[in-house]
């Protein structure tokens, strides 16, 4: 358990990560902070009110300011517009990275040793305007995509199969869209390559529902976006954290040589703990999945030339 987790937009998937936070009891104090006035404060009233029901004593409170985050060990950003039908992650670009600048002036401000795990869309992009504004090491500011792509790809195959989810191991690398790179290669069912239990083209069909997954919920929900699985991914990397559990995750991450690439966020293997990106594995792709990376690392530069800092 650590001090002080801020989280900073009290929408679905923020308001959902802070109640996660605490029923886990990572830290002893979750603040819940966002613009709009009394939203913060009712949620997280009505958070803590669960608490003698739930059986935890993190202390949930919700704010207007960053005065009550300060010193906040790990901080969580969720604020932005949520994608609307029709629209696409890099519609939210410009628009979403105002509002990250301004969230990450104030962490800097209130917080300068925090880790920051961004969930904001367009993710990769909105993890490079944290980092330039913060001027944080790559160690502390890391992106929540893989994780969650990781995730539907696992629960997926899991239904196809009609076995539990917890015998998929999967990863899922690149940018957090519609060019993300499902590693077939790394895809097994206990140990048993999943390529030997199902037809290439069932796999295909399972791949391009997982790089659509989010727009797939956006369709249905039609005023909103997914916000359950993404706070679970978002509290999974908080635990591997504040545990120090050294866990290997699917990260939005700063790369400086890495897979041949550098200078930009884009989804590794990295491994997580107290002091936050403590590595980034670098695994054998076939030829195919290295093609779909470097095509993915493509997708997010150019959005990240345009954004105006």
């Amino acid at each position: 358990m650590v001090n002080k987790i801020t989280v900073v937009g009290a929408g679905n998937v923020g308001a959902t990560t802070a109640q996660r936070v605490a029923e886990k009891e990572l830290a002893k104090h979750v603040v819940l902070v966002d613009i709009m006035e009394g939203v913060p404060q009712g949620k997280g009233l009505d958070q803590w009110e669960s608490a003698p029901i739930e059986g935890f004593d993190s202390r949930i409170m919700g704010t207007n300011g960053y005065d009550e985050s300060a010193n906040s060990d790990i901080v969580v950003v969720t604020a932005g517009i949520a994608r609307k039908p029709g629209m696409s992650r890099d519609d939210l670009l410009n628009t979403n990275a105002g509002i990250v600048k301004q969230v990450s002036e104030s962490i800097k401000a209130t917080s300068p040793n925090a880790i920051l795990i961004m969930v904001s869309n367009p993710l990769d992009v909105m993890s490079y305007v944290a980092k330039e504004v913060t001027g944080f090491p790559r160690e502390r500011v890391l992106g929540m995509a893989g994780v969650l792509d990781t995730a539907r790809y696992r629960s997926f195959i899991a239904e196809a199969l009609d076995v539990s989810v917890r015998d998929i191991q999967a990863m899922v690398l690149g940018g957090h869209g519609d060019t993300m790179v499902p590693l077939i290669s790394y895809t097994s069912v206990s140990g048993i390559p999943v390529t030997q239990l199902m037809s290439k083209e069932r796999l295909d069909a399972i791949v391009e529902r997982t790089r659509g997954g989010g727009a797939e919920i956006v369709k249905y929900l039609k005023t909103g976006s997914a916000y359950y699985a993404p706070s679970s991914a978002a509290v999974q990397m908080c635990e591997a954290i504040v545990r120090d559990q050294k866990r290997i995750l699917p990260c939005a991450a700063w790369l400086e040589g890495e897979y041949g690439m550098s200078g930009l966020f884009l989804g590794v293997p990295c491994k997580l703990g107290r002091a936050g990106l403590e590595g980034i594995l670098e695994v054998t792709l076939t030829d195919e999945e290295r093609q779909a990376l470097e095509k993915s690392a493509e997708a997010v530069r150019e959005p990240m030339s345009a954004v105006k800092l």
